[in-house]
């Protein structure tokens, strides 16, 4: 009865109050879970746990951390009766990106995703209990965080017993969970979704280049580029022939390969696939990255040196001295050891950025591409060897390229410790304590290059050579350019890199528009402590108060749905919110409602209830509008916005998501006449 009691309500809402509804307005239930139990020996079982997703949508990956969507979780009933062991594994391996809206890695699954926990049985059969939460979305819409109870029978013996999530009513099924919501992101891409394959191989592409360039930056080092005359002419003067000359070559040059390759390949077997996927959206990785970094950069520029033992040194180049393929793999391998002071931390970084990614062929592939950057210049000198005449000769540069790259290390490092500030909440690292980091950091990095900064290892500058004084340029270029930020400036060529614009504390880009039409009521205002609108505007995020603020100056609403972790919300307000025609009509002609659909607040005792529409318990902000958008609207994505009246009254057919800016101008305007024409 109460549940045919919901459906009567969700209709005579939807139709006394909805008289424009929004024709593409409708509940989504795109994800099927099902449960099953394996057997792996007489006291072991696997709990299998399957969803099957509808074309299109996705489902977020464990491996997320804060300060984005909220990823996939597993909630098991404390029992006697078994033990859990290990963690939650998912397969297959979950797309991953780094998504610039949230400043993090983000990692999804579509079409189906397998999770498993082993368990040990400790009685011989039981039912085990728990709750699972998800949130799903496409390249159009996002849904409320979703939780989904789960009792799966195992009995010693059995070898596999299977359930499915039994079909709800049509009321309670469509909201897929307690209604709570929060909204979804979309998959990193936010607008166009690659495939699987798309995006792992544009991701191993960019890992190769940026290896690559590390290996060229690598070859510069004072602790290799001298070697190259000596190595080139032990190939042409040992060999006795240049056909065996160029053999050598080739060879050494492939060893240096194989020998670099052969530790990206060492990492991901120690570490293992899913620990550098976890490690990409780790706090704890990242803030050890931040401190890897740092080491990597002080000792580029010169406060010490990172070598390894000279015992090993030695005993390779011992083993180098063998004739063969042999003495010429044990003399690349010297080389790696030799100059690992100069490429120890370059090759540290590009591990960093090879794991962040999330990608277990990451760390290999960074190498290939590093080793090949070396190997190459070996290999084409010992061919033409009367190319080394056309090398500059060895000198105070060398050294000037080795602190450059400590400039950077240490500039990069404070990303990764971004991550950890945003994941945490901490509050210190925001987007101006940010920016003031790497404008000390790139305008220090210009003086030296124009000879203001002299370090003790550096050797007199008596002239700037023109590449010195063109990368000189570029980087106080750069340092300036970064300098409007510190007020609120958007640096879209930089925004992916820096913290979220909301962290801005001294803002005035987003109130450059003009002064709002009406006073601020911000004080007083029913959770207003909790949310900040962008840009300075003044908004409500209760509805009924709201409403009468409406009523009281006698505007119509724009209500928006949204929530922390929708990306095509934050898309929205980046933009299409700023253009100057949006904003003067969001601030003058209408009274901004911003409902948060994933805020986990809780809600004071007596405001908590039980939905009428969903059966759901309602215990958080975030759940109370969740429930009220899908109830009311009939709809339960985000971004979603709808104009009312000062009573509830729908103007126009609602909006979603929609980059056009031209079109909502086109929505505020309508929905402006309407309200004054009712």
């Amino acid at each position: 009865m109460k549940r045919f009691l919901g459906l009567i309500f969700m209709f005579f809402a939807v139709s006394t109050q909805a008289q424009f509804p929004d024709p593409n307005a409708k509940i989504y239930d795109p994800v099927k879970w099902s449960f099953s139990s394996e057997k792996l020996n007489e006291n072991e079982y696997n709990l299998i746990i399957t969803a099957k997703i509808e074309k299109g949508w996705h489902v977020y990956s464990q491996f997320i951390d804060d300060g984005g969507p909220i990823p996939t979780s597993f909630k098991f009933k404390p029992s006697k009766d078994y033990q859990l062991v290990d963690k939650v594994t998912e397969s297959p391996k979950a797309v991953g990106a780094f998504d610039k809206n949230f400043n993090m890695q983000i990692a999804w699954h579509k079409n189906q995703v397998v999770f498993k926990q082993k368990i040990s049985l400790l009685v011989p059969k039981t039912t085990i209990a728990g709750t699972l939460e998800f949130m799903v979305c496409n390249d159009e819409r996002c849904l409320p965080p979703a939780e989904v109870e789960f009792t799966i029978p195992v009995q010693s013996g059995s070898t596999q017993a299977e359930m499915t999530v039994p079909e709800a009513d049509s009321n309670s099924s469509i909201l897929l969970t307690d209604s709570a919501a929060s909204t979804t992101l979309l998959p990193p891409s936010a607008v166009t979704i690659q495939s699987d394959t798309e995006t792992s191989s544009g991701s191993l592409w960019a890992i190769f280049i940026a290896g690559f360039i590390g290996g060229l930056a690598a070859f510069f080092m004072p602790c290799i580029y001298p070697m190259i005359p000596l190595t080139v002419s032990f190939f042409t003067k040992k060999s006795g022939s240049r056909a065996k000359g160029i053999q050598s070559a080739i060879i050494y040059g492939l060893s240096i390969i194989v020998i670099y390759v052969a530790l990206g390949l060492l990492i991901t077997l120690i570490f293992g696939a899913s620990a550098l996927n976890e490690a990409a959206s780790s706090a704890t990785f990242n803030l050890l990255f931040f401190t890897i970094l740092i080491i990597f950069g002080i000792s580029f520029l010169g406060a010490f040196e990172i070598t390894l033992p000279s015992s090993l040194v030695n005993k390779m180049d011992e083993k180098s001295n063998q004739n063969g393929f042999v003495g010429l793999f044990f003399m690349a391998f010297t080389l790696a050891l030799v100059s690992f002071s100069c490429t120890g931390p370059i090759i540290g970084t590009l591990l960093v950025d090879a794991v962040s990614k999330g990608s277990y062929l990451g760390p290999a592939i960074g190498m290939l591409g590093f080793s090949s950057a070396l190997a190459i210049p070996f290999t084409l000198f010992a061919i033409f060897p009367s190319w080394l005449k056309e090398m500059p000769k060895s000198g105070g540069w060398l050294n000037t390229v080795k602190v450059s790259l400590g400039f950077l290390e240490i500039a990069l490092a404070f990303k990764f410790l971004s991550n950890v500030d945003l994941a945490y909440h901490w509050g210190i690292l925001n987007r101006d304590i940010f920016l003031i980091i790497w404008i000390v950091v790139f305008g220090l990095w210009a003086l030296y290059l124009l000879g203001k900064i002299r370090l003790s290892h550096d050797s007199e500058l008596n002239f700037l050579s023109l590449p010195r004084l063109f990368f000189s340029m570029f980087i106080l270029g750069f340092t300036l350019y970064m300098v409007p930020g510190l007020w609120g400036a958007p640096l879209k060529a930089i925004s992916a890199w820096l913290p979220p614009q909301v962290t801005q504390e001294f803002d005035l880009y987003s109130n450059r528009s003009g002064s709002q039409s009406e006073p601020s009521v911000a004080s007083g205002k029913k959770y207003a402590g909790l949310f900040h609108a962008p840009h300075g505007l003044d908004a409500f995020y209760d509805y009924e108060e709201g409403l009468a603020y409406a009523k009281s100056v006698n505007k119509p609403v724009l209500i928006d749905f949204t929530g922390w972790s929708c990306t095509n919300c934050r898309k929205m307000e980046a933009s299409v919110w700023p253009d100057k025609e949006v904003i003067r009509r969001l601030r003058e002609d209408y009274v901004l409602i911003s409902l948060y659909v994933d805020d986990k607040t809780e809600l004071k005792e007596d405001e908590k209830y039980i939905s009428s529409f969903s059966g759901k318990k309602v215990n958080t902000i975030g759940q109370k509008w969740s429930d009220f958008q899908a109830s009311k609207f009939g709809t339960n994505s985000q971004p979603y916005y709808i104009i009312t009246d000062h009573d509830g009254k729908i103007m126009v057919p609602p909006q979603a998501y929609n980059l056009d800016i031209s079109n909502y101008v086109s929505f505020l305007d309508k929905g402006k006449i309407a309200f004054e024409q009712k």
